[in-house]
């Protein structure tokens, strides 16, 4: 077992290429899906909540009040377009592909190219209720952002039972 496996902390995967966090501020890939949040180009208290299915590439687009997205019928939106462009950015071309089941030509994956690839069917209905959780787990990861940068464990992190007994 390494030293990182028997430690409380994970390992941080640095990002396959910096990104700028205004547009998209967080992109993960979780429960079968892309999804994360992307804020409104004309509303700064906006956000849309977006994901992509893997394998089937079902999506989903809604704000943060869970009005649906205007622009998404039967296509991929702008926010799905931008969210899939930093998962690219975050994650690296190879991952995403791998992660969502894309067949790409080798050697032509970009975010754009991903977009064109897939094509998009409207969601069942279970996938738009995912929506909350994503929103849910991006304000916690903006609550951590409040915490003054310390050495100490986070007492709300330490979740994991100890894999040695304490004498």
């Amino acid at each position: 077992m390494s030293d990182w496996e028997r430690s409380s902390t994970a390992r941080v995967i640095p990002p396959a290429r910096p990104r700028k966090l205004a547009k998209v501020p967080f992109v993960e890939l979780a429960d079968g899906r892309l999804q994360g949040v992307v804020s409104s180009g004309s509303d700064i208290g906006r956000v849309y909540v977006s994901s992509v299915a893997a394998g089937t590439y079902a999506f989903a687009c809604s704000t943060n009040n869970n009005r649906p997205c205007g622009g998404a019928h039967g296509s991929f939106c702008k926010h799905i377009a931008a969210l899939i462009g930093e998962a690219v950015l975050q994650y690296g071309t190879e991952r995403v592909v791998r992660y969502l089941k894309i067949e790409v030509p080798e050697g032509e994956a970009d975010g754009a190219t991903l977009t064109t690839v897939m094509r998009g069917t409207r969601p069942p209905a279970d996938t738009t209720k995912a929506a909350a959780s994503v929103f849910s787990r991006f304000l916690r990861h903006l609550a951590y952002l409040e915490h003054p940068p310390v050495t100490t464990p986070l007492p709300e992190m330490q979740f994991f039972p100890p894999t040695r007994a304490v004498a």
